[in-house]
């Protein structure tokens, strides 16, 4: 099991109010799991994503990525678990503008890695040729396409060989075409490597890549469904 939450539920304090942005939420997934997290502004599914990720803690309830009990953990071991075990990819990229795409993709290694220069260059490399951007690499991100920046945005999740890749409305900048293309190979990477995806999105094109769709509505799990079918 890569991730189980038991009763994971996260209040924020507005002054004197107080805002119940998840209650008491109870979830499993298991490695190499595909999953989208849907739900309408407001219903938890960015506190959800931010807890799973470990850029939040929760005001109550437990959460276990990997066997690790997360929601014990201190700031700084939540930061040690964040880089080593979970991807990023978000909507708007995040890619480092005067970086070329090699070096956006080798920044989480140099974090709490020990892997030599030569070693992480050579990681970097073998993951923008996973993404078909081999012949990319020395571009900076204003000489890419949005669907080129958004497969140099996978590179750098997958770089570190993660257990967990949280996607956060991944498809939203692209169109269609691009879209489907970035859903294909996030699936067939994610898979090769056995990462789990949690993927938070409006966008209905999701659902025939995932394995399942966790439906959030007032800071709760309104409905789970396997999916029967899923694309190759």
């Amino acid at each position: 099991m890569i991730i189980r939450t038991e009763n994971l539920a996260r209040v924020y304090e507005m002054g004197e109010e107080k805002v119940y942005a998840l209650r008491g939420v109870n979830l499993e997934i298991e490695k190499g799991d595909y999953v989208a997290i849907m739900g309408p502004s407001g219903s938890g599914k960015s506190t959800l994503m931010n807890l799973i990720g470990c850029l939040d803690t929760p005001t109550s309830g437990e959460y276990w990525l990997n066997g690790t009990a997360v929601s014990e953990l201190t700031d700084d071991q939540l930061a040690k678990v964040r880089n080593e075990e979970v991807g990023f990819v978000f909507q708007t990229f995040h890619l480092l503008p005067r970086y070329t795409a090699l070096e956006n993709v080798q920044l989480p290694l140099i974090y709490g890695n020990s892997l030599s220069a030569e070693a992480r260059q050579e990681r970097a490399i073998e993951a923008l040729n996973q993404v078909d951007l081999g012949d990319r690499m020395a571009h900076r991100p204003n000489e890419l396409s949005g669907g080129q920046r958004q497969r140099v945005a996978i590179a750098r999740a997958l770089v570190k060989h993660p257990t967990l890749v949280i996607a956060d409305e991944p498809t939203a900048s692209l169109d269609s075409h691009t879209a489907d293309q970035v859903l294909a190979l996030m699936r067939e990477r994610g898979h090769a490597q056995g990462a789990a995806f949690l993927i938070a999105t409006h966008d209905v094109r999701l659902l025939g890549r995932c394995d399942r769709v966790v439906a959030l509505l007032d800071g709760r799990i309104a409905d789970s469904q396997p999916l029967k079918e899923t694309a190759a």
